[in-house]
């Protein structure tokens, strides 16, 4: 007998917590065929001696919605180990759409997750209108990973409501009925569940509230209804954290989970100073599951933030109307000009504009604001800030800011930390995800081309929680079951997320010591040529999908094993 892949002598993690052994993987038509000591021959072999194999990571909160459409790799998360992608978070996406309404989801995802406009009027073909159609449209098309996908609620909304729905109106008991229909018609197709939003951040590009942000708990109930009329699948919410309030934002989707019997997902966020408004969310995830629900918080394993830059969509100076002036310039050429004094003096004794990004009131948070180098440092040093480093030149903030953004000819990058940096430090994170109701998330891989980059989380929990961090390290084996059964359990992906015979073979093979995260970069490569920032890692050895290997020492293959997971999957038959 011989198999098709067998991975020999590497340090296995199995994805359930078990303490690492030595042993051997051996992989048949895309599935685990045999774990421990394999005597058989493989078609093809790898030699993992001193490497770690993993089962793939699942990624829980993405927005490939458009990427799955116009590219077959889910860069960055594809070159992060990760296998499965679960899209259509924070209720928004692409259908179900009428064709007089695609302007409309353009501007709330331009909006909301920061995608070029034109790239997506480039991008898409729209050759769907139900939600079910989309769901053909992505599974006939090849890519390197597995995604899954949720039903957004601001979509539905519009397709049910027209322009009612987007002028955030109550809905009639004609459309509460139709939204339960179309859920149930969704999920029956293979919607994984069904994303929901009502953060004040989440705007359209035209700066108003997206179609769900104000909806009731009689339009959130009838659509958990219609989940549930085609057999159940996970809720998941972004609650008003600029509120400071998660009871309040949090109170109706729990109650609806707890009366139709549905699993909850929401953003967690912890509040880098004040009261630690998160713990108050914590008590009623004790009280939601004590009472027999199944509530997760979601947490993002290093600062929640922006990256800031002058080739990015945020910079400490976008709305300042001095700098607008030269903003459209080549990135060259408006260096050159920046560094010439007199322009300088003119920017900084200017003052900004009222309008821009909804998220440009972090564009000056100076102490919060750091320099982020090669190899980027997530947790930075107080002293490291742009306050800080000012304090000690005598300038100002403004002006060490300006100065830091000229390095490196214009592409250095600013990290501004916006939450889970609590007192300067990732203390309460490291806290919050050893909790069994939390679960890792929130990398927005395929969304916030410009500003955010967090889809490489799953290797700086191995490099800076497992490897580096001087204090309050985790174990590979816990970390790899955060990365791995974990989110796969809460998805309803039952039939992936561990090293077991039987189960999906999708296994990453990693030299733990050579584990590299890079800082990322600027890349011309969407739609339209449009700019998004990338961000690549050393250390993974092989990246296998189904069996297949999609990636050899972070250079992708031709393999494009990667297919549409229609709904939840069960376990395997032992």
């Amino acid at each position: 007998m011989s198999y098709d892949l067998v991975i020999r002598n590497g340090t296995i993690v199995d994805g359930l917590g078990g303490a690492p052994y030595r042993g051997d993987v051996a992989v048949s038509d895309g599935v685990i065929a045999a774990v421990g000591t394999v005597s058989e021959t493989g078609e093809r072999e790898i030699d993992a001696t001193g490497l770690l194999v993993t089962p793939g990571f699942v990624d829980l909160h993405t927005h490939y919605d458009g990427q799955a459409i116009w590219s077959d790799r889910m860069t960055p998360s594809s070159a992060h180990g990760v296998t499965t992608a679960v899209m259509g978070n924070c209720g928004v996406g692409f259908a179900p759409c009428r064709p007089e309404d695609h302007d409309v989801l353009v501007d709330v995802m331009a909006g909301v997750e920061d995608i070029p406009g034109v790239v997506m009027v480039d991008g898409l073909p729209w050759t769907w209108e139900t939600f079910p159609e989309f769901l053909d449209a992505l599974e006939s098309r090849q890519r390197d990973i597995d995604v899954a996908a949720f039903l957004p609620h601001s979509p539905l909304r519009v397709y049910v409501m027209g322009q009612r729905g987007v002028d955030r109106e109550l809905p009639t008991a004609e459309d509460l009925a139709l939204m339960r229909k179309l859920a149930e018609e969704a999920i029956r197709a293979g919607a994984l569940g069904f994303a929901s939003s009502r953060l004040t951040l989440h705007k359209t590009s035209g700066g108003q509230p997206i179609p769900s942000y104000e909806a009731q708990y009689e339009e959130i109930e009838a659509i958990a209804r219609g989940v549930d009329d085609a057999g159940g699948g996970l809720l998941q919410f972004v609650p008003d954290l600029m509120a400071g309030d998660y009871e309040g934002a949090l109170s109706a989707v729990f109650d609806v989970a707890s009366e139709v019997g549905l699993p909850v997902t929401f953003t967690l966020a912890i509040g880098n100073a004040g009261p630690p408004i998160h713990l108050d969310a914590l008590r009623m995830v004790e009280k939601a599951n004590a009472n027999g629900g199944d509530v997760t918080g979601q947490i993002f394993p290093r600062p929640i933030g922006l990256v800031l830059g002058l080739d990015l969509s945020g910079n400490p100076f976008v709305m300042y109307p001095a700098y607008r002036e030269i903003a459209d310039l080549p990135l060259a050429e408006r260096v050159a000009e920046m560094r010439k004094p007199e322009v300088r003096e003119r920017i900084l004794n200017d003052s900004p504009a009222s309008d821009g990004h909804p998220l440009m009131f972090a564009a000056q948070a100076w102490n919060y604001m750091y320099p982020l180098g090669d190899p980027p440092n997530y947790e930075p040093s107080p002293e490291d800030s742009i306050g800080a480093r000012a304090a000690a030149r005598g300038v100002s903030p403004l002006e060490e800011a300006y100065d830091r953004l000229l390095d490196d000819d214009g592409h250095a990058m600013l990290l501004v930390t916006l939450a889970n940096f609590r007192d300067n430090s990732l203390d309460t994170v490291a806290e919050l995800i050893q909790r069994d109701d939390v679960v890792l998330g929130l990398g927005d891989g395929g969304a916030h081309y410009g500003m955010i980059c967090d889809a490489s989380f799953p290797t700086y929990m191995l490099t800076h929680w497992v490897r580096d961090r001087e204090s309050g390290r985790l174990s590979v084996e816990r970390v790899i079951q955060e990365l791995t059964s974990v989110p796969a359990r809460i998805a309803g992906l039952a039939d992936r997320g561990r090293l077991a015979v039987g189960y999906k073979a999708d296994i990453n093979v990693i030299d733990s010591e050579a584990l590299r995260l890079h800082q990322p970069t600027v890349k011309s490569d969407l739609p339209a040529g449009g700019r998004r920032l990338d961000q690549t890692a050393d250390g993974y050895v092989a990246t296998i999908v189904s069996g297949e290997v999609i990636s050899e020492n972070g250079v992708p293959t031709s393999a494009r094993p990667g297919r549409l997971i229609r709904g939840r999957q069960p376990a395997p038959l032992s």
